[in-house]
């Protein structure tokens, strides 16, 4: 009888301990938790910075191959045109 006045205790106080464990201590419920949040977060970052990445890779392919790509790229961003070309502005 007297070892099991000792055995219960312990075997409580395991139990106790383990809980706390599972939802407070390092590893938890709630801290899994959040970082399955942040990771989540992280990848649809990663996500777009991906897409970003891919079109401007597709831009610089475009840029070294094509004298069309660079063209276009001085009519919409610089204004230029071509010395046979005449320049109408429309003001609204």
């Amino acid at each position: 009888m007297p070892f099991m006045k000792i055995i219960i205790p312990l075997i409580i106080l395991l139990i106790v301990h383990l809980q706390y464990r599972l939802w407070f201590g390092d590893g938890s419920i709630a801290q899994i938790n959040e970082y399955q949040q942040r990771l989540d977060e992280l990848k649809q970052e990663a996500d777009k910075r991906n897409l970003r990445n891919e079109s401007l890779r597709a831009e610089v392919l475009d840029i070294k191959k094509g004298q069309e790509a660079i063209e276009e790229r001085a009519r919409d961003e610089l204004g230029m045109i071509r010395e046979d070309e005449t320049f109408f502005q429309i003001v609204k």
